[in-house]
């Protein structure tokens, strides 16, 4: 206590404050909601002296030397005897025993108080081994904010109050990054929300035209589509905290057509790989594909694919491998106006029997179309025809269709989609489209 003195004027002021419990002209009595709310933001790393002015304490009245005794008091009885030590134990014993004898209603009241104390220490003990058991089981593989939030939720929810310090010693994480994480609250909320938004407009892009897409279409939408400029990196690190599953590539599962027979020619590879040439309408990859649907139905769907633009310039849907396949889409090709080749097209394939087959190869002479062929047992060879395959497969839902139109119907919107909609990394960022029509403008 020390030697300041309080005026009336003062006294009223002091009593006027919600933390006071008790004020006379040389003592100040604070109420125990107070001091353990000291203690929080003392153990936080708030300065005693702001603490008292963000309770309503006027520091001239009360004197630094008054707060500091008061924090040095508490903080002291906080680290002997925890919760009890801030307790005014004024309001339990006078400090004089008893003289006289208690009766029978006392003696009853007190062993009914003790029984009532230590059940309720059974409980809480028994909390305490539960809570310790469930936060044990809860930190496994987790980072360390995620522990720090573990904490915060238990004490909130189950009001273990000064226990801070036990249950980070029990998880093994500092107390003081503890309270550092709390400090920070507000800031990682501002960058949840930050990135809330950020998910929202990813979410457009990501379900654009009916397509789920990966992080360079998604990129590439924004940009031309709305106008928005995230990294790669962004989107990724969106995708992966909100759980934004993009299509992932599959092996193709489907064995090889039988291999060719005998009277079956196979022709060299002319391409060698050399895809980009930077002329539309040359380089044609062709091959076929399985389309399983409606559980127990197969359908097959053969393309005819410009090398150096990626658009989808013919394609033939149908329930039967036959040969016809093949030849339906060549024809196809060649009765599309809007399809105008180059004088030294050739058509580049796979050793499959259906291109190694007399009749197909007397189509394209027809036609006036070269020939090349990818080297035996080598997917790599063909590896655009191959990849864009994969793309559909993922991004259409093919095998949840009834019936055989439908599934055209499928194949037939995707188609343009794909041609005029699906921005693609490899054509600087434009669609087949566009970039057939930057090549021609060249």
């Amino acid at each position: 206590m020390t030697k300041i003195t309080f005026s009336t004027k003062e006294i009223k002021t002091l009593q006027r404050n919600p933390n006071v419990q008790r004020v006379s002209e040389r003592a100040i009595t604070y109420t125990e909601s107070f001091k353990n709310r000291f203690i929080d933001e003392y153990l936080m790393g708030k300065l005693p002296r702001q603490i008292f002015i963000e309770n309503g304490f006027d520091v001239d009245i009360i004197g630094m030397k008054r707060i500091e005794q008061s924090a040095y008091r508490w903080k002291k009885a906080y680290e002997r005897n925890g919760l009890i030590g801030l307790t005014d134990s004024r309001k339990t014993s006078s400090g004089r025993p008893l003289k006289r004898e208690l009766t029978p209603a006392e003696v009853i009241e007190r062993q009914e108080a003790k029984i009532k104390l230590l059940e309720g220490q059974v409980e809480l003990l028994k909390k305490l081994e539960t809570t310790e058991r469930r936060l044990l089981n809860a930190s496994k593989n987790l980072n360390t904010s995620k522990i720090y939030q573990l904490i915060f939720e238990t004490i909130e929810q189950n009001q273990f109050k000064r226990m801070t310090k036990y249950f980070c010693d029990l998880l093994k994480v500092s107390r003081s990054g503890y309270y550092s994480y709390l400090k920070l609250s507000a800031d990682r909320e501002a960058r949840e929300q930050l990135d809330l938004a950020a998910k929202e407009t990813i979410l457009k892009a990501f379900n654009r035209r009916g397509y789920k897409k990966g992080s360079r279409s998604i990129k590439m939408i924004l940009e031309n589509e709305y106008n928005v400029t995230f990294s790669r990196k962004k989107i990724q690190r969106i995708m992966r905290k909100y759980g934004i599953v993009c299509p992932h590539r599959r092996p193709n599962p489907y064995k090889r057509i039988a291999k060719a027979t005998k009277e079956h020619q196979v022709v060299p590879n002319k391409l060698n790989r050399e895809f980009k040439q930077g002329i539309p309408r040359k380089v044609l990859l062709t091959d076929i594909t399985y389309l399983p649907y409606n559980g127990k139905n197969m359908a097959y769907l053969s393309t005819i694919k410009d090398a150096s633009t990626n658009e989808i310039l013919a394609y033939h849907v149908s329930d039967r491998i036959t040969l016809d396949i093949a030849t339906k889409t060549i024809q196809k090709l060649i009765n599309n106006k809007k399809v105008t080749l180059h004088k030294d097209a050739f058509i580049h394939s796979d050793q499959g029997s259906h291109y190694t087959s007399p009749r197909f190869q007397k189509l394209l002479k027809k036609y006036g179309l070269g020939q090349s062929m990818s080297r035996r047992g080598n997917c790599w060879d063909n590896a655009p025809q191959e990849s864009f395959f994969g793309h559909l497969k993922d991004e259409v839902d093919y095998q949840s269709v009834k019936t055989l139109k439908e599934l055209k119907t499928k194949i037939n919107h995707y188609m343009v989609y794909y041609n005029n909609y699906r921005y693609q990394w490899n054509l600087n960022k434009m669609t087949p489209i566009q970039y057939r029509n930057h090549l021609l403008g060249a």
